[in-house]
């Protein structure tokens, strides 16, 4: 009777109009009122005490941070360092578009902003050097994802203030799988551009002194990443204090090194301002919906239900993953797993799954909802970079093997835990 109400409650009110965040927050105050026992005042706590959280408030500051970056132009000098880098190897410089996209999600934190900075470089150098431009446009779609894997990452700090997890742990944890992650795109363009090397033409070997001229370029960079994660690791500061730390580095080295104004810098708080409200709009729903799937006790009912059938824990997983596909068909990332969470998080330690693995996990699985036609968030952006020259569709065909990717590494971190829990071990003994 309660799922059935779950449902039907979810379901009338998304087909009514309303945004996600008032669907959920209005099936959460329903359920909490007339199946807990007039307990909507619990959600109201609910929301106040998690939103009085001193973590919380290193989300806008890290939306922040990316913003400042895609404004200040410092993507150009970067991608112009790390070119020669690649120029003869076989995809030529659709891999700099992998290597540029995961040194930006390393200070970044923003599949979107990450996709629009490197995107507005790449395209049109690349198409002007002949590229194929379905396969520009797959590798930038797909590069844009790094940014929510490599910490520090949005996806995984909204993850931690929800589930109550360590945010230093939850970025380490990231960090393997999202290298893991680069590497199987470049691996997918090294095989694409050998069995058709027509999508790249062969550069021009520039040499080790070319290569060595750019790096300054990318030291701005380096220093931002070591002034965010570098605090953070050694314990030298909170997740909001790094990332705070952050937007100033960003913002002085953008308006002394990059093409960062007064102008542009308001451009990025209110378009921080819009990406937090949204955000926000979400998170306040799903924590009002958590508050009565708690109270219900629902997880404890599945569990008891998984039980009783002789699930694997890995079955249950198998089911995870496929909802999570088709959901990524109707929702954007972020607002996915902000709704899923209350009933997924505690389903999967339930059954041992490690907390920081299933971070992982969940935020591979919303890459994959940004690459997923109709809603794919970084398909929509660049079909904005190109200018309607390559269509959704098209779009969608080029982020498709990377897609296939990024499903080969939820699979490959299901076989080996390892690969998201041994950095974290390691660091916090």
């Amino acid at each position: 009777m309660i799922w059935a109400a779950l449902a039907g409650l979810l379901g009338a009110f998304a087909l009514s109009g309303a945004v996600l965040g008032a669907a959920l927050g209005l099936t959460g105050f329903l359920l909490l009122e007339f199946a807990v026992g007039g307990a909507a005042r619990l959600g109201v706590q609910a929301v106040w005490n998690t939103f009085n959280e001193f973590t919380l408030t290193a989300i806008p500051l890290f939306i922040l941070l990316g913003e400042v970056l895609v404004a200040s132009g410092l993507a150009k000098r970067v991608y112009g360092a790390l070119s020669p880098l690649f120029s003869r190897a076989p995809g030529g410089l659709l891999h700099t578009n992998i290597a540029v996209c995961g040194v930006f999600g390393a200070v970044s934190g923003s599949s979107l902003s990450v996709a629009a900075a490197v995107g507005s470089v790449a395209y049109p150098e690349l198409r002007r050097q002949g590229y194929d431009r379905r396969a520009v446009v797959g590798s930038l779609a797909g590069g844009g994802t790094l940014g929510l894997l490599i910490p520090p990452s949005l996806a995984l700090l909204i993850f931690g203030a929800l589930t109550d997890t360590s945010i230093g742990r939850l970025f380490l944890a990231g960090v393997i799988p999202g290298v893991l992650t680069a590497l199987l795109f470049m691996g997918w363009i090294l095989i694409h551009a050998t069995r058709d090397p027509s999508i790249a033409p062969r550069g021009e070997w520039a040499g080790w002194r070319a290569v060595l001229a750019g790096l300054p370029q990318i030291l701005p960079l380096l220093v931002l990443i070591l002034a965010v994660l570098g605090s953070l690791f050694a314990g030298l500061a909170t997740p909001t204090e790094a990332a705070g730390v952050g937007v100033a580095a960003a913002v002085l080295l953008g308006a002394t090194l990059g093409d960062l104004t007064l102008g542009r810098f308001w451009a990025a708080l209110v378009s921080t301002a819009r990406t937090f409200a949204v955000i926000a709009m979400v998170f306040v729903g799903a924590l009002i919906l958590a508050q009565a799937i708690a109270l219900l006790g629902l997880p404890q009912r599945l569990l008891s239900a998984i039980a009783e059938a002789g699930l694997s824990r890995w079955v249950l997983l198998a089911v995870v993953v496929l909802v999570y596909l088709v959901l990524g068909l109707f929702f954007d990332g972020l607002s996915m797993m902000i709704m899923t969470l209350p009933l997924v998080f505690p389903l999967l330690t339930g059954v041992g799954f490690d907390p920081l693995w299933i971070g992982v996990i969940v935020t591979l699985m919303i890459e994959i909802g940004m690459l997923t036609p109709p809603v794919g968030m970084n398909l929509f952006v660049l079909v904005g970079v190109t200018r309607g020259e390559v269509p959704l569709a098209e779009a969608a065909r080029g982020a498709l093997p990377y897609w296939l990717c990024l499903l080969v590494a939820v699979g490959l971190l299901a076989l080996f835990p390892g690969l998201a829990t041994w950095l974290p071990g390691l660091v916090y003994r």
